[in-house]
């Protein structure tokens, strides 16, 4: 009998159930909003990390910090000597002597671009990171062929190299085109399985990706002709290079160190503009765009001479007072002088 009366009112039950959305308590997360709101969430940045904020420091003081970076720098992971170089890079500091002092054995890129890197410099720098895979050495007018030559002697691994950007810089391009053509005049081999891959190349038969933005027409047939397997400015899709996957290094508009200074404020490479002074206002007015090169450097350093002018006499002050602290400490006759001043004093107050 009970059995009956449950089933009877088993419809009834279902009748009073109402599944429209709408009736849905406010108390319950509604599964796709949560999920929506997670990856909102999710995209936004988060703080910057206790590392970057201290790079930051270190870079917007970089100038005091030069001239002991090399005593110091074997203190530093390698990612933070590569932080450290793309900020010296982006505030115009980089040269041979920096990228030396912060160069590490395990670095696989290497970001000269618009510095003042010489071929020195990139020769000795390669000659320690021999491990580098990717190379930027666009927009550097003190690199020239015989630097390319040295690093690709050195850096056997080197799979992208980036270039051009202005005319010294497009000239070394151009100049550097047959150290990657194969040279089979000397080969004694009969079978190309017999033939070792060092002997029909200058040493850059490792590089697959070449970015020269402004090639011109000529480079671009002799690359295509003579070395098919330099992919000149790549341009990844989903129908092309479905073989060889183009790394990141390869793409243009990214640069090589940019992973090592993501989270770090750009602020603390922003060059500082020119302080204008009585004597060179009028002419920055009326003709800034005619200013030549050698005048715009002039200004710069003298800007940041006078920046730093309150710094260095600060620095000079206090090694004053170490050298004097240190012959009181050092010297019994400073003792007997200080000892001296201090019962003077004391008989002068009774």
């Amino acid at each position: 009998m009970e059995k009956r009366n449950s089933e009877g009112k088993v419809p009834t039950s279902l009748k009073n159930l109402d599944l429209n959305k709408s009736h849905v308590p406010k108390n319950k997360i509604h599964v796709s909003a949560y999920l929506s709101s997670s990856r909102i969430s999710a995209l936004k940045p988060g703080p910057p990390s206790l590392v970057s904020l201290c790079l930051g420091v270190v870079g917007r003081h970089l100038e005091e910090i030069i001239p002991c970076l090399a005593d110091i720098s074997d203190i530093f992971p390698a990612d933070i000597k590569m932080s450290i170089a793309a900020i010296a890079k982006r505030r115009k500091l980089l040269d041979d002597d920096l990228v030396l002092s912060l160069a590490d054995t395990s670095w696989e890129i290497l970001d000269v671009s618009s510095s003042d890197v010489s071929d020195s410099g990139l020769a000795k720098v390669s000659g320690m990171c021999k491990s580098v895979r990717a190379v930027d050495i666009s927009r550097c007018i003190k690199i020239t062929s015989m630097g390319v030559s040295e690093l690709v002697q050195n850096c056997r691994s080197l799979e992208t190299l980036r270039c051009g950007g202005c005319p010294g810089s497009e000239s070394t391009a151009r100049r550097s085109l047959s150290l990657f053509k194969p040279d089979l005049s000397n080969v004694e081999e009969e079978t190309w399985e017999e033939l070792d891959v060092t002997e029909i190349g200058h040493g850059g038969h490792s590089l697959r990706w070449l970015v020269w933005p402004r090639i011109d027409k000529d480079s671009l047939e002799m690359l295509s002709m003579e070395c098919p397997r330099i992919v000149v400015n790549p341009k990844p899709s989903f129908l092309t290079y479905s073989l060889h996957e183009v790394p990141r290094e390869a793409l243009p508009d990214v640069a090589l160190d940019e992973p090592f200074v993501k989270d770090i404020d750009p602020k603390t490479w922003v060059v500082r503009g020119v302080v204008k002074n009585p004597t060179t206002s009028s002419l920055s007015l009326t003709s800034s765009s005619e200013l030549s090169i050698a005048e715009k450097f002039r200004l710069a350093f003298a800007e940041r001479d006078t920046r730093l002018a309150p710094k260095r006499a600060k620095n000079a002050r206090q090694q004053q007072r170490r050298a004097e602290r240190d012959w009181m400490m050092s010297s019994d006759e400073a003792k007997a002088v200080a000892f001296a001043s201090k019962a003077t004093r004391s008989l002068r107050k009774k």
